[in-house]
């Protein structure tokens, strides 16, 4: 029975072969994004990975229904896989933002799942760290999530040689776009969505073909290349990265207008981190959707927000690549050793002694060979083994330094964590 295309198993350390995933490694980026939301103060929300298909055709429109795992429940019900998080938390932000002072920052690890073709860096399903600040319209807010994404980035040993956070403006593209005019024949709305889709695809279409689009809607390659390379920041731009710079951060962020961001609810400042070299797919993206809360709340709540997702298996191709994920050992403390079953008792209280303290505890489930336990003791890693020489004293023995020390069983829990 073979698992479903685009999607992963995570098994235990030491890992069965390269075609599956470390559970451990998880774990390991799991902790790092939590801990370091935390210092910033952020609270973590989840939502349930069903959700009615509407939620994602009203922020989308039907065409992503296309890359949707959605099906009709049976209640008769319209339902998809949640495939992004942040219209998820539009709905639950609308639905109680009375009950939260502004702004309020939340982050969430949720699981997503999109039907759509597998390439590097992308599966059919993936966790992904999400960061939003609701209620907040001033740059100070879109500086203080570039500041967490960048911290986020090195808590895993990343440097400025590794990333860079490409900073964009919807609104600077939005005025170049009104001050150069338009094809006449073409209505605003659709010639500005057109515009954004042909320049958010620059780096991947070719340039004639991207030339013969800009033409028909008035402009010319030369002229958007020409706004590009000048890079002049507006002052929202300027506003953050002094912010940034104040945190002594500057240099990991460069304004780049060649980011721009497809999803079409981006509503100002746009951002993603890339890897230096250019082997990986965007590391993280994101911008601020001022008016998504409103869509979702059919006009009820209007609140300003702003958010980055980061995927786990692009964060993990870079960390593998840059050999920057720690051995993961079992970090067993002790193994406990019944050599004599008159002593199984006796053992199993030290077992669940030193596991109530906190210590990670390993002993033998069936009567074995003490060469056969000391082996398994050795395989896992044991930082001591144990065994009762009687009722009221332990022999323990540091697998490292291989010294020995004969201990009451309540004395083991000093040596364990000096």
């Amino acid at each position: 029975m073979e698992r479903l295309p685009g999607f992963r198993d995570f098994y235990p350390e030491p890992l069965p072969h390269t075609d599956v995933w470390s559970a451990a490694a998880r774990q390991y980026i799991f902790a790092k994004w939590r801990e370091i939301a935390r210092r910033y103060n952020f609270c973590e929300y989840d939502g349930p990975p069903l959700e009615p298909l509407e939620l994602f055709t009203t922020k989308s429109g039907d065409e992503i229904i296309g890359q949707l795992y959605n099906f009709t429940d049976k209640g008769g019900r319209q339902i998809a896989l949640r495939p992004e998080m942040t219209p998820t938390l539009a709905r639950m932000a609308a639905a109680h933002e009375r009950q939260y002072k502004k702004p309020f920052k939340w982050f969430a690890i949720p699981q997503l799942f999109r039907y759509e073709r597998q390439q590097k860096g992308r599966l059919r399903e993936h966790f992904q760290f999400n960061a939003d600040i609701i209620g907040e319209s001033e740059p100070a807010a879109d500086a203080e999530l570039i500041a967490l994404l960048i911290d986020t980035l090195c808590s895993f040993g990343l440097t400025r040689a590794d990333f860079i956070i490409r900073l964009s403006s919807r609104n600077a593209w939005q005025q170049f776009f009104e001050a150069k005019g338009t094809a006449p024949e073409k209505a605003p709305a659709s010639a500005a969505y057109e515009f954004f889709q042909v320049i958010d695809k620059l780096e991947r279409v070719p340039a004639e073909e991207t030339g013969k689009k800009l033409g028909a809607l008035g402009f010319s390659l030369a002229e958007v290349n020409q706004f590009i390379e000048s890079g002049h920041p507006t002052p929202e731009l300027e506003n953050i990265v002094q912010n940034l710079a104040a945190r002594g951060l500057r240099d990991f962020v460069k304004i780049d207008y060649r980011v721009i961001r497809g999803l079409a609810y981006y509503t100002g400042v746009v951002f993603e981190a890339f890897d230096c070299q250019g082997e990986f797919r965007a590391i993280a993206g994101g911008g601020r959707y001022d008016n998504l809360v409103k869509l979702m709340s059919g006009g009820k709540v209007d609140l300003p927000a702003l958010g980055f997702g980061m995927g786990d298996v692009v964060l993990l191709e870079l960390l593998r690549a840059r050999k920057l994920l720690p051995a993961f050992d079992s970090g067993l403390d002790v193994f406990i050793l019944i050599e004599d079953e008159k002593f199984r008792p006796a053992s199993l209280k030290l077992v669940q002694d030193l596991r109530s303290a906190g210590a990670a505890v390993e002993y033998s489930l069936m009567p074995a060979k003490p060469d056969k336990q000391f082996k398994r003791a050795q395989e896992l890693k044991a930082s001591f083994t144990a065994k009762m020489e009687n009722h009221s004293t332990v022999r323990v023995r540091n697998l490292k330094s291989r010294e020995e020390q004969v201990l009451a069983p309540a004395e083991i829990g000093r040596i364990l964590h000096h």
